[in-house]
Formats: C-alpha cells, structure tokens, sequence
C-alpha cells in the first residue's frame, strides 16, 4: 500500500492531491489543442475539468492493484499549478505500474516534468515496492518520448496502429525501468 503525506516535495515542486480549487488552473492545460493532441480525449470544457478534478481529488493513495495516485503539480516558488503526474498500479503479482504526466507547455523544457515523474518513480519503487514501471506515449509524440529516455527509461517497443484515436490509427511507443536499473541511475547521479 502507498499512502504518502502530502506534499511530497522534490527541489522545485510540491506534489500535492487535488482540490476545486485547482479548477481553473487545470482547465488552462486540458483545454488547450496542444496539450491533448498525443492524449485519449480531447480538449475539456471548464465543467468536465471540474468532474476530472473531483474524481482525483480521491486518487490520493494506492491500496489494491488498479489505484491510480494522481497528484496536482505546482511549483514551490511561485505557487502555481503547472501540471499533474500519476502513478498506476497494474498489476499485483508481477509488481508492475505506469506513470505518466501532462505539463503547460509554458513550463516545458526547464526539468519540471522530469522531477515529478522522477518523484513518481521513486513512490512506485522504493514505497509500493514495484519490480517494473512502464510509460507509454502516441510514437509521434518525440517531446514526451524524450523525457521517458531522460528518466532513465528504455524503449521497449512501438506497437503500429494499435489503436484508433481522434479518427486515426496510432502506433504506440512503449518505454519501461526496471527498479534494479532505477537504483543504479540514482546511486549514479548522488554521486555525480
């Protein structure tokens, strides 16, 4: 079982549950064309943010297999939320889970989503005690595909049109870590 105290703080962020008041904020990320284009739905009106946000609201703690951990990221400096991470729980028997991540595009490309997957990551490995996490993204999706690599992930496979999204056949690229692996890459960074 996983039942963190919040916040979970990493360098720059807090990862924290969600609340109403993060309606706004959220509906700023899923309502853009950009941000849902590689995602499952498409952009979100403010009352279908506002019901995603009351159903993560109870995503706060992994107890069975299936629990999802969805956590609101904001960063510590300024307050504001800047995106949200999950941790999934797959599968019992074979100690397997998933993360994933959506961030605003204003905040791409200064290490937020790494350090919250990275945090993630470590929940799944040291706390629920995961023998393997994956992390999947539309193939087209190279912005994502990317992080997963800087986490330390490896590409596993591409699964080709595997499944029908937003009118079209999409490939699926798959990336995985094996905790045996999660452990060296972070013994390597503390002592770099």
């Amino acid at each position: 079982m996983l039942r963190p105290e919040y916040p979970l703080e990493t360098a720059r962020l807090n990862l924290r549950p969600f609340t109403p008041d993060d309606v706004v904020a959220t509906h700023a990320i899923h309502s853009r064309p950009d941000v849902v284009r590689y995602l499952y739905w498409d952009v979100r009106s403010e009352d279908e943010v506002r019901e995603m946000v009351e159903r993560r609201m109870n995503n706060v703690r992994i107890e069975k297999e299936n629990d999802s951990l969805v956590l609101a990221v904001e960063r510590r400096d300024t307050g504001e939320l800047i995106g949200d991470v999950v941790l999934h729980w797959n599968n019992e028997a074979h100690q397997q889970g998933e993360v994933g991540y959506v961030f605003h595009p204003g905040h791409h490309g200064q290490g937020f989503a790494r350090e919250a997957s990275a945090e993630m990551l470590r929940l799944g490995f040291e706390e629920l005690k995961l023998h393997r996490i994956i992390a999947r993204c539309d193939a087209r999706n190279s912005a994502s595909a990317a992080l997963m690599k800087r986490l330390g992930m490896r590409h596993e496979a591409t699964f080709v049109e595997n499944e029908f999204v937003k009118g079209e056949w999409c490939d699926e690229a798959v990336y995985a870590v094996l905790r045996s692996e999660w452990v060296a890459l972070e013994l390597g960074r503390d002592q770099s």
